[in-house]
């Protein structure tokens, strides 16, 4: 590896083709599991999320992208995109005109970043947004109905009022129940998403995978794994304090309704925001590297 500029890393074939391959065998590993699946037509309400739920196609994230600043000695442009140009030390992404193209979006995304990581970490929401979304419905209404609710809907609605809702995220706030959103002590809108969102939030931090991958192939494709990987365990333990029974599948309940369960659920919460942190301010870095570039 040498370095041609102060912005400018020059990696060798030797030692891009191993990251390449590294990040492909461990994209793989969640790959295949969920690839399987869906060709037999099932469904799991965990491990299947972040394929469903976000944007970011299989094939997109197995995909390596070494990120800005970054030349690939011996590399050939056309295996790696539209993005790539050819320079006199090898190949490199062309940062312009994916600027050019994103517009406003990578501003957009930097200032949440940022703005997110400078607020103060909230911890007292107890997973009660999963609980709001199904609120006052029967079991063929709720969005996962081929599983049980743990509880009753009488009892699951007593939890929600007994607890309260506190949640600053908007995109889970969506999806809460009509009678639900009255009891949210906040109004989430994406306008005020800049204003509200804070680094204690399951999903706040379970989207730096959505800005990374976003923000691709400006920014590493390792970075984007690592957020991957983190939003795959945010996802377990925001369905292990849902409301659904998912013992069958191997996730013991998290039970959000005591106040043992609470505080296991706040004890983890902290856990991924301390690991959340660094990897939103190694986004913000990737993409200020990009910005200067």
């Amino acid at each position: 590896m040498t370095t041609t500029a102060a912005r400018t890393v020059v990696l060798e074939a030797t030692t891009w083709s191993a990251r390449r391959a590294a990040h492909e065998r461990r994209v793989d590993d969640w790959l295949a599991p969920h690839l399987a699946r869906r060709q037999a037509g099932e469904r799991h309400p965990v491990e299947d999320f972040l394929f469903t739920y976000y944007s970011h196609r299989p094939a997109q994230l197995r995909r390596w992208h070494p990120g800005a600043g970054v030349v690939l000695a011996g590399a050939d442009a056309d295996d790696f995109g539209r993005d790539y140009r050819h320079t006199s030390a090898g190949v490199a992404l062309d940062t312009e005109a994916v600027r050019a193209r994103r517009g406003d979006s990578i501003g957009w995304i930097r200032t949440l970043l940022t703005r997110t990581a400078g607020r103060t970490a909230q911890f007292g929401c107890f997973g009660m947004h999963e609980w709001a979304m199904v609120y006052r419905q029967t079991q063929q209404e709720v969005r996962h109905n081929a599983w049980p609710l743990r509880l009753s809907p009488e009892q699951t609605a007593s939890t929600v009022e007994r607890n309260g809702v506190r949640c600053s995220h908007f995109d889970a706030y969506r999806f809460f129940t009509a009678p639900a959103r009255p009891l949210n002590l906040l109004n989430p809108t994406r306008e005020s998403q800049h204003d509200l969102e804070q680094p204690g939030c399951l999903h706040g931090n379970m989207d730096l995978y959505k800005w990374a991958y976003k923000l691709s192939p400006l920014v590493p494709s390792e970075l984007v794994a690592e957020a991957f990987a983190l939003a795959r365990e945010i996802r377990t333990l925001d369905m292990r304090a849902s409301p659904y029974d998912l013992a069958a599948l191997g996730y013991p309940p998290v039970r959000v309704e005591t106040a043992a369960g609470r505080a296991e659920y706040a004890a983890a919460q902290r856990g991924f925001a301390d690991r959340a942190a660094p990897l939103r301010e190694r986004l913000v870095a990737a993409l200020d590297t990009a910005l200067a570039d």
